[in-house]
């Protein structure tokens, strides 16, 4: 086990995470998801986890493991298309993963998900929570009316971001 990023798991306070990401900041993730999920029929998470727990740290497992735990749990894959995105944030790991279902996986590169993790990982980094999460929403949002274009006729997953 890596012990300096045991400490920093350790460390992370949901304080700060809270502090990054207010009630106004999540209030405006759920009003973008819900603005460009009227434009298509897909279907986007947006989950935050302040750090991992010690088993998941004790077993080294990487913020893409966990984004896929967390693909799971929040039942992203029970979308009528097989079109759910996942945009999931691991804090202590400074750490941004999209995951996709596999209807729209197979339907884009992943090298547009990395773009857009990277364009959300820069915008965290300049302080700008809010500014990246909404415009890696936006970003998920053309990718999704591309391939699955018309009026979302069912909203299978909250569009509440979750914070923990």
């Amino acid at each position: 086990m890596a012990v300096k990023r045991f400490i920093k798991h350790l460390l992370a306070l949901r304080s700060a995470t809270r502090s990054h990401f207010p009630k106004s900041t999540l209030d405006a993730i759920e009003d973008a998801i819900r603005t460009v999920e009227a434009s298509h029929h897909g279907e986007i998470r947006f989950v935050v986890e302040t750090a991992l727990d010690g088993n998941d740290l004790w077993r080294q497992c990487t913020p893409r493991e966990r984004a896929i735990e967390v693909f799971s749990q929040q039942r992203v894959w029970n979308t009528e298309l097989n079109n759910g995105i996942l945009l999931y944030v691991l804090m202590a790991d400074h750490a941004v993963e999209i995951v996709c279902d596999r209807g729209i996986a197979a339907r884009e590169e992943a090298a547009i998900w990395q773009r857009i993790c990277h364009d959300i990982e820069a915008a965290f980094s300049r302080g700008e929570f809010r500014v990246g999460a909404i415009e890696g929403i936006k970003a998920l949002g053309k990718v999704l009316e591309q391939h699955y274009p018309g009026v979302s006729y069912a909203n299978d997953l909250p569009n509440r971001p979750s914070i923990n």
